[in-house]
């Protein structure tokens, strides 16, 4: 028996950019490991598995390759979009996710989709001798989002886009924080703010487009900038366009998909 299987960019307008994920849409669980096996194959930045509730929600849950975590944006926005897609979902009916990070909920605004998610405010943190030349950066202003997150300012787009991060150092550096974001004011008058993510300790040392990223980045920059709506640009070499709003102690942030390719997996999910 096979399993459905699909790869959707998210944050992406056209194929081939933005954030690819896998999204594998089951009638139950399998085992962990069957799980964690399926995203190592896959290999991408996240796979996204959705299994249906008896009261009209889903049970979503992420993966890199090498870990299970507890929220991603750009797969959640996939998952939504393949149960709108493949018709589990009517056209104007919301997407409810239970998840690691409590309930999600997506819905469609016209050609985007927009995700609730928790805010994440951003504090100072306490400079950590070599975080800046691991990271590649001359000099920063560093804050801790949440127990793993870490966002440093820095003091232009560009910096932001020629940074050279040393992935080896970040890993093994002994830092207080395992994810690390850039993030500078853009260039461009259209968009707010510019950024990129990495995350080595997953797996990943640079993600394309990090959803999640924002619950942190858009109360950083609401406080900076004074506004509650922005769009930012996550620069990597994909790279994709965020929407995001400030809404109290949520984040909405929104995005455009698109999907790929789908298929089917010939090895049937293995039950515990």
């Amino acid at each position: 028996m096979s399993t459905a299987i699909a790869v959707v960019d998210a944050f992406a307008a056209r194929p081939f950019t933005g954030n690819p994920a896998a999204v594998c849409i089951l009638e139950s669980w399998p085992a962990d490991g069957w799980l964690q096996s399926l995203a190592a194959e896959m290999n991408l930045s996240e796979t996204a598995c959705v299994v249906p509730q008896p009261d009209g929600r889903w049970h979503l849950r992420w993966f890199t390759p090498a870990t299970e975590v507890d929220l991603c944006g750009h797969a959640t926005l996939a998952s939504a979009h393949r149960l709108w897609e493949t018709g589990r979902l009517g056209p104007g009916e919301p997407a409810l996710f239970e998840t690691r990070s409590g309930t999600l909920t997506c819905r469609r605004s016209g050609d985007w989709i927009v995700m609730d998610f928790p805010a994440m405010v951003p504090r100072p943190a306490p400079p950590e001798e070599g975080l800046a030349e691991a990271l590649g950066v001359s000099a920063i202003a560093a804050l801790e989002a949440n127990g793993r997150d870490l966002i440093a300012e820095v003091a232009s787009e560009t910096d932001v886009r020629q940074a050279t991060p040393d992935f080896r150092r970040l890993l093994a550096g002994g830092f207080s924080r395992t994810n690390f974001m850039l993030t500078a004011r853009a260039d461009s008058p259209d968009i707010d703010f510019v950024s990129r993510f990495f995350a080595p300790a997953d797996g990943i040392d640079e993600d394309p487009v990090t959803g999640s990223a924002h619950c942190g980045l858009a109360p950083y920059w609401a406080g900076r900038l004074g506004k509650r709506d922005m769009t930012g640009h996550q620069v990597s070499t994909r790279g994709g366009i965020v929407r995001v709003g400030l809404r109290g102690d949520r984040v909405e942030v929104a995005g455009q998909v698109v999907t790929v390719w789908e298929g089917a997996l010939k090895s049937a999910a293995q039950t515990a």
